[in-house]
């Protein structure tokens, strides 16, 4: 197996591209709603996989901190409830949209910042290659099933973040 099924790589690769897409939704020569389309989809996706399979098997292992972990939870719904605060707005560019976009901005990059220094850290140091291309594997399938369900569709957030 290649670095790209470790599942801490995966969950870095995913952190980039929320980068990336920041970026694009920041630029006026951009196509800034479909940078949202797809960002909310991998926001919601990543959530959701990490959540339902790396999570769970993390706080398995005595030097991953499970309070970390829980607070990881915590931060994904505050990104969610950001995202859905932006999706929200009607006009792409207005000064209501940057303001919601510069709040989600603040959110998911805190939570993927302490994300990697915490977790991340502690699953590379503690958790076998074998285990870790294991998460990975089971985190791109489940991944790729909410992503295939178009997750971040405005419904689909406004029902994730109001718990139905």
């Amino acid at each position: 197996m290649t670095a790209q099924t470790d599942v801490v790589e995966l969950i870095l690769e995913d952190h980039r591209r929320m980068e990336d897409l920041f970026r694009q939704m920041r630029s006026v020569e951009a196509d800034r709603a479909a940078a949202l389309a797809e960002f909310a989809d991998l926001l919601i996706a990543h959530g959701l996989a990490e959540e339902s399979e790396v999570y769970p098997a993390l706080k398995r292992y005595k030097h991953i901190d499970d309070e970390e972990v829980e607070h990881g939870e915590e931060e994904h719904e505050e990104g969610n409830k950001a995202l859905l605060d932006l999706l929200e707005v009607d006009e792409v560019g207005s000064e209501e949209w940057d303001e919601k976009l510069e709040e989600l901005v603040d959110k998911v990059t805190h939570h993927a910042d302490e994300e990697e220094r915490t977790i991340l850290n502690g699953a590379r140091e503690n958790v076998a290659m074998n285990r870790r291309e294991e998460l990975g594997a089971a985190f791109a399938a489940e991944r790729a099933r909410h992503l295939k369900a178009n997750c971040g569709d405005i419904g689909n957030v406004r029902d994730i973040v109001h718990g139905k």
